[in-house]
């Protein structure tokens, strides 16, 4: 069954203060924000009605706005309550829910910086981001690599940044990949395309020190679940000839929430007792069967 299109959908997006119907949520073709990639967003899941650990993600719109040089028409504050009621309004207890913000169409040119800023957030039912996640997805290498942190805002959350991002998954899927490895600017192991990634070795979890790409809100639960098994978390430089030491591997994000890896363009991994303990306790986590300040 094909994918509804997410132009042609019912329900309601707010918009601007406002609830728009979801078919009439529509910007002018000379927004900013399209030419220029002006924009931040979140990507975060609701559990049970309640959207896993909201104010993080509001907070970090919010920071994300303000490294791009412009500030959320809202407060964090006003933006959990507008999110929490979009989600009530869509009627669903399990969704995704994308809030995010841009400049608007005042200005056209590298400088905007009269344009308005709009915000909007919208609700939707999304499954697993990936099929049957536990048998664990083949990943590739990507072509393109994570840029240095003095080229690009890598704390925030900003749509341009992603650009690379979607050259190299749509690169992996066209040959027959899940996802894809990204490198950084020196040649060490960044993350997937859109979610920080793992590994394993003698018991110990190693993962890339988030330095010049977003540490994960996921990823960070993923080093608590972990410390609270007694598990013992190392955050360093990870070079590609280490793949092959690894014996579990997975990815971590909002969408992805914690998923194990089975391949990394043919060295093969095992979920194992890791992976299926971390996959547990942040299933038990976000439905609220556990408790842990995230």
């Amino acid at each position: 069954m094909a994918e509804l299109p997410y132009d042609d959908r019912d329900g309601y997006i707010w918009m601007d203060g406002d609830y728009t119907p979801w078919r009439d949520a529509k910007v002018h073709v000379l927004t900013h924000a399209m030419h220029y990639a002006s924009c931040v967003f979140e990507g975060e899941r609701a559990y049970g009605g309640v959207i896993y650990a909201s104010r993080r993600h509001s907070e970090r719109l919010a920071n994300s706005a303000k490294i791009m040089g412009f500030e959320l028409p809202v407060s964090v504050d006003e933006l959990e309550s507008i999110k929490a009621e979009a989600l009530a309004k869509s009627g669903l207890e399990n969704a995704y829910v994308r809030a995010f913000a841009w400049r608007g169409s005042e200005m056209m040119g590298i400088s905007a910086q009269k344009n308005t800023i709009h915000l909007a957030v919208a609700v939707w039912a999304w499954g697993d981001y990936f099929a049957d996640k536990m048998k664990g997805i083949a990943m590739t290498h990507a072509s393109w690599r994570r840029p240095a942190p003095d080229s690009a805002p890598c704390p925030a959350k900003a749509a341009g940044l992603y650009m690379i991002c979607t050259l190299s998954k749509h690169e992996a899927e066209r040959n027959g990949y899940a996802d894809a490895l990204m490198l950084d600017y020196r040649g060490q192991i960044a993350e997937a395309t859109g979610a920080n990634i793992f590994f394993t070795r003698d018991g110990a979890l190693h993962t890339p020190t988030p330095d010049c790409f977003l540490n994960g809100i996921t990823r960070q639960t993923a080093i608590k679940l972990a410390k609270a098994r007694q598990i013992e978390v190392i955050e360093r430089a990870i070079m590609p000839d280490e793949l092959s030491t690894f014996d579990e591997c997975f990815i971590t994000g909002s969408a992805a929430e914690i998923t194990p890896v089975a391949e990394i363009a043919g060295q093969a991994y095992q979920p194992s007792q890791v992976c299926e303990a971390l996959v547990s306790d942040y299933s038990d986590l976000v439905n609220q069967r556990i408790s842990m300040t995230v």
